[in-house]
């Protein structure tokens, strides 16, 4: 495998979903989620010059993710949002002229992740659910590409004009989307534009890459690919392993269990997968060098973290260049922190 060749994209995380702590388990409010923690989150990110910021998803964590966006648009520069939406919360002609008109007060600068979950309450086999998403995606493409949408699927039967108010460049804004059953990766292959993964080894990782390059291309299309992954990053190895020590010292597994439940998401594939990457792991809960996954005790989803100095840290994510990727969403605990740390000691190891 080579590198792309398109310039390598570094986000940080907006923390909206009840997701920031000095030590994971430890309730401290001023760094629960709310416009204000959470606008300086952003701000800070745009002004050290990270490229995008995701704003995460939950249905009973944090704040609101369309309505945060909107509420930053303007005291913002340069930084792409990355806003997360779930398939089937909104009706999707009113999915798309809202985020057309989110990315008009953006400037442009937007980008859709797209979350495949079950609603609440909601019992769904993966296959159903995966084809709602499959129908959404390609729906709301259709929409802000500025096209009419008449469509008669299992999950969307609608035939509605585009928004009047499109999008800045009258087209979609990237796509991305994640997933590991078979369905997931299907509807990756026919509808995203950048394929989010979770950490895992170097080997899995590239294999995985292999994968979705294949399935992409059984349907004419080409993918680019993303990876998220927390860091902790210290002047040295040592002071980053105690770092990541300090982190869970205080969590019991009752809290932590509790925490990864809380997520619409917890017994997804890409969950188990997390689980048994955490599971493997050897005793200081490393699955390979410099890849943590102590993290995922206290956390549904993205459940491992890059630890080390700066230039294991960069050297790591470099790797993983190697295989490919070009898109990096970042995040560390407290966020604030170690977005700080992260642009300090590592963002310029990776810039040319």
């Amino acid at each position: 495998m080579t590198r792309t060749g398109r310039p390598i994209e570094i986000a940080w995380f907006g923390a909206l979903c009840d997701d920031d702590y000095e030590q994971l388990g430890i309730v401290d409010e001023t760094l629960r989620s709310s416009p204000e923690h959470c606008g300086d989150i952003v701000r800070t990110a745009d002004e050290l010059g990270f490229d995008a910021i995701l704003m995460p998803s939950g249905y009973a964590l944090g704040i609101d993710t369309v309505t945060f966006t909107a509420s930053i648009a303007a005291t913002t520069r340069t930084i792409r949002p990355i806003v997360a939406v779930r398939v089937g919360e909104v009706w999707l002609p009113t999915l798309a002229r809202q985020l057309a008109t989110l990315d008009q007060l953006l400037g442009g600068r937007m980008i859709v992740n797209i979350i495949s979950s079950e609603m609440p309450g909601e019992s769904l086999a993966a296959g159903p659910r995966y084809q709602r998403t499959l129908e959404h995606m390609h729906g709301l493409r259709t929409l802000l590409d500025g096209q009419r949408l008449t469509a008669a699927g299992d999950w969307l039967t609608v035939d509605v004009d585009p928004p009047r108010v499109g999008t800045v460049s009258g087209s979609c804004p990237p796509l991305y989307f994640g997933g590991l059953s078979d369905d997931a990766k299907d509807v990756a292959a026919r509808e995203a534009d950048t394929y989010l993964m979770w950490p895992d080894t170097i080997d899995q990782v590239a294999a995985l890459v292999d994968d979705m390059r294949a399935r992409a291309a059984l349907v004419g299309r080409t993918l680019h690919f993303g990876y998220r992954v927390h860091v902790v990053v210290r002047p040295t190895e040592a002071e980053a392993r105690a770092a990541a020590e300090h982190l869970v010292a205080a969590l019991d597994p009752v809290t932590g269990e509790a925490i990864r439940a809380r997520s619409l998401d917890s017994t997804s594939t890409g969950v188990r997968a997390q689980a048994a990457l955490r599971e493997a792991a050897d005793d200081d809960g490393y699955a390979e060098p410099h890849l943590w996954t102590g993290i995922g005790r206290a956390r549904s989803g993205c459940g491992a973290a890059l630890v080390g100095s700066p230039e294991q840290v960069a050297a790591k994510i470099e790797a993983y260049r190697d295989l490919g990727i070009d898109t990096f969403i970042l995040s560390g605990y407290p966020h604030l922190d170690e977005c700080r740390r992260v642009a300090e000691l590592v963002v310029p190891l990776l810039r040319p």
